[in-house]
């Protein structure tokens, strides 16, 4: 969806990541999560590399100061930045990063009666990665004129905004002001 003041963007192409370590890098993302390497323009005078995978790119970057690069993060926190996957097996996730020898951290996040299942944990260069089956919670847009940030601190408060609001995509249903504060117009 898109406003009439936001870019026209259609979809996200890739991320880019400086890494520590070019090969421990790509092998963790080849053989971890599954990405494929693409190529990427000879013209390029910097090492680095491209996969491909899920509907999204990943861009190495080699450091060309690794040794002035942070430290890889120990401490496991959801809160971090990251990039999240979703996945057909959480269990089987859980079950291949032990094998692995990758240490993670579980979250569950309930809403509404909906559960979603978290495993977060860290790439070679200590960004966050999180798989999830984040599907299972709807993607139920703001009202308009709701602050998000209100929104976000009012948990309790949105199911019934939720409903509302989902009746508000149902072409059938037409919900007005007066009956809702909530304007599907």
């Amino acid at each position: 969806m898109m406003n009439e003041t936001s870019l026209p963007l259609t979809s996200l192409n890739h991320i880019s990541l400086i890494c520590r370590s070019l090969d421990e890098s790509l092998d963790f993302y080849q053989n971890v999560l599954g990405f494929l390497p693409i190529r990427r323009p000879g013209s390029f005078d910097f090492d680095g590399a491209w996969l491909f995978n899920y509907g999204i790119g990943i861009h190495l970057l080699q450091s060309e100061h690794p040794e002035s690069m942070p430290m890889k993060a120990g401490e496991i926190n959801p809160k971090d930045n990251h990039i999240s996957f979703q996945c057909e097996s959480l269990a089987l996730v859980e079950k291949k990063l032990t094998e692995m020898g990758i240490s993670y951290v579980q979250r569950t996040v309930e809403e509404g009666g909906i559960l979603v299942e978290q495993i977060f944990f860290h790439d070679p260069d200590g960004f966050m990665i999180e798989i999830c089956n984040c599907e299972n919670l709807p993607v139920i847009p703001l009202p308009a004129g709701e602050l998000v940030a209100g929104a976000c601190k009012r948990v309790g408060c949105l199911n019934q905004q939720q409903q509302q609001v989902a009746q508000c995509l149902s072409p059938a249903v037409h919900v007005t002001e007066q009956e809702s504060h909530i304007s599907c117009a």
